[in-house]
């Protein structure tokens, strides 16, 4: 292996990996918070809240079955995906290979935890007027960056091919 692609190999490993360790941290955190006082449930201000739910679906509490066999299912197809992505990641040359990356490691995060708690920790909670919107947390974030951008990708691909 080269040194120019050893380089581009770690920085992209290295971006996954900071994304990962973010998502384990902030989850640690609040876990922690959660074994000490038996509950997470912290009012940081009118619109943002910490309230530790465990979600056995997928982002945003999606999809959610008490039955292993759906959850099994769900988990295999969440680890063929992280295999495409990583696939792709390979074949992509623009920039599009770093939204990948940023998708690529926020699902790790939410995977390592399905894996080990057989549930993703979720706890950062938004509202508005008393308003929720689904209860989510680090990794999901970094998700939803990598596919709105993506979507951008292809939106200004799409236009330039046009």
């Amino acid at each position: 292996m080269s040194k120019i692609k050893f380089k581009n190999f770690f920085i992209k490993l290295s971006i996954v990996l900071v994304i990962f360790l973010l998502d384990r941290l902030s989850k640690i955190y609040i876990l922690n918070i959660a074994e000490e006082v038996g509950q997470v449930d912290i009012n940081i201000n009118s619109f943002l809240n910490f309230y530790l739910i465990w979600n056995t679906g997928i982002g945003f509490g999606l999809f959610s079955f008490d039955q292993s066999l759906i959850y099994n299912f769900i988990t295999i197809i969440i680890i063929i995906i992280n295999l495409i992505i990583i696939y792709l990641i390979y074949k992509s040359e623009d920039i599009r290979q770093y939204f990948l990356i940023i998708l690529l490691g926020g699902s790790l995060g939410n995977l390592f935890d399905r894996l080990y708690f057989s549930a993703v920790p979720d706890f950062i909670d938004l509202n508005f007027r008393g308003y929720h919107w689904f209860i989510f947390n680090v990794s999901d974030i970094f998700i939803s960056i990598g596919i709105i951008c993506l979507i951008f990708a292809e939106l200004m691909n799409y236009k330039k091919v046009k």
